[in-house]
């Protein structure tokens, strides 16, 4: 039996909190995300070096935030100093690094389903997948449960062992040739991979094994349309503004 999120699978999500209208993976672009209309986000979690679950895609604070090194060593503290603002724009400047918990709980003030990308530091794979599984149990808890996916097996078998009930998506840039073996052994519900490596054998196999197929980064509408039109259940966008009512 494959666990399937508690709401019907919506068509688009939202990158990265708010893809390219707001500075990925913070509060802000759940906001905008919820104003323009859209109904389900992703974004990335990882641990920091005391253990908490942040929202950030890289292993680094470089690209995203004005501080610099590993977030998997830096303290809480110090990633409660962060602007992850100014980097998008000096009108976001200011903006916070949130934690896992402050993202949870806005999704769910908004209604705002949501796909949790577990991403884990090198090394850290199994312990951030515990971590994360058994933080959306708690805050999630009475609530229809988030989509969880990651590229790491590590992560989700962890997240699978501590919470059962999680719906889990496999992510791969392209699936490899034993996709669906890996995906059953996991108990995983969806298979995501980037939109330029799916071929219709692959959107073939997953139809006949009710295998729902979501596919990242589409930002242009007539690329979403045709995914759509081919089988493709949602797909990931950093221009949400572009996919308004599809």
């Amino acid at each position: 039996m494959r666990p399937a999120p508690q709401w019907p699978l919506p068509r688009v999500f939202a990158h990265r909190c708010g893809g390219a209208l707001a500075p990925e993976n913070t509060l802000s672009g759940l906001r905008i995300a919820a104003a323009l209309g859209f109904r389900a986000v992703e974004f990335d979690v990882m641990l920091s070096g005391d253990g908490t679950p942040w929202l950030i895609h890289d292993e680094t604070l470089e690209r995203t935030t004005n501080a610099a090194g590993r977030v998997c060593d830096t303290a809480d503290a110090a990633l409660q100093r962060v602007d992850a603002g100014s980097f998008q724009h000096r009108a976001f400047a200011g903006e916070p690094l949130p934690t896992f918990d402050a993202a949870a709980r806005l999704c769910l003030e908004l209604g705002l389903m949501a796909n949790v990308e577990i991403k884990p530091a090198a090394g850290f794979e199994a312990v951030t997948g515990e971590v994360v599984a058994r933080r959306i149990l708690e805050l999630w808890q009475g609530a229809p449960l988030p989509l969880v996916s990651s590229f790491s097996e590590a992560a989700l078998e962890a997240a699978r062992r501590v919470a059962p009930p999680l719906p889990l998506g496999y992510l791969w840039v392209s699936p490899p040739a034993d996709w669906q073996r890996r995906l059953d052994a996991l108990g995983g519900y969806s298979l995501h991979c980037a939109a330029g490596k799916l071929d219709d054998s692959i959107l073939g196999a997953a139809r006949a094994g009710g295998v729902p197929v979501l596919c990242y980064t589409v930002n242009e509408r007539t690329a979403a349309q045709s995914l759509l039109a081919r089988g493709v259940a949602a797909v990931f966008s950093d221009r949400i503004d572009t996919l308004i009512g599809l």
